[in-house]
């Protein structure tokens, strides 16, 4: 069972996905929050899967909400999907910088809300429509001063391991990037794994963040 909880300030917004996630049999909404100190505060109650935190929320808000809940050691299961009213959004970039696990636009289909939260309890990121790589991809090529605090990361990595974190960057999954570079689906997990260990971020989401601000991966760019 994928236990969620739910914040938003927009109560009509809330029962309409919870609604939604306790029609299905996997999913079990474990609680509801209308701000970011409350949502923190129903987090560390009921130790979810998953949270859908609304980015703009009154006094605390969601980005504030995910620091301090990627932070909570106690939490190191918990993954935060970022729920926001447009894609192009400064604040949704930087929720997936500190450790968000991506994000959905709220006017999204059910059923890509459904596939994220499975994904995301899965250990996926929501990283792979074009749109939110191309969020990622401004936002972390304006915001860096320099490229070589995370370029200096990637030394730590073998010439293979590169590759596998530029194909993450484009936004490939693992039988894409096993396709790519010919290699078996477990070889190219192993791969991604290892290079989350190596630079230290805690899952694809970040991984997709570093591929950006070391410049391996820019916007547009791809290795086909």
């Amino acid at each position: 069972m994928i236990r969620v909880v739910l914040a938003d300030d927009q109560a009509l917004l809330r029962a309409g996905i919870r609604a939604l996630l306790d029609a299905e049999d996997d999913i079990e909404v474990v609680g509801e929050a209308a701000d970011g100190a409350e949502a923190v505060t129903v987090v560390r109650q009921t130790a979810p899967d998953v949270v859908l935190m609304d980015i703009r929320m009154p006094g605390t808000d969601g980005l504030e909400a995910t620091r301090q809940i990627v932070n909570d050691e106690s939490l190191a299961g918990t993954r935060v999907v970022v729920l926001t009213t447009f894609d192009l959004d400064e604040y949704v970039f930087e929720a997936v910088r500190i450790g968000a696990s991506g994000f959905l636009v709220k006017d999204t289909e059910p059923a890509e809300l459904l596939r994220g939260v499975r994904a995301v309890a899965a250990g996926d990121a929501l990283l792979s429509p074009g749109v939110t790589r191309r969020l990622i991809g401004e936002f972390a090529t304006r915001s860096r001063p320099s490229a070589t605090p995370a370029a200096d990361r990637l030394g730590e990595l073998t010439e293979r391991e590169r590759e596998v974190v530029a194909l993450v960057g484009e936004g490939l999954n693992n039988d894409e990037i096993a396709q790519r570079l010919f290699l078996s689906p477990a070889t190219a997990k192993t791969h991604v794994s290892r290079s989350m260990v190596k630079l230290h971020v805690r899952d694809r989401a970040q991984l997709v963040v570093l591929a950006y601000e070391s410049g391996l991966v820019r916007p547009g760019w791809s290795q086909e």
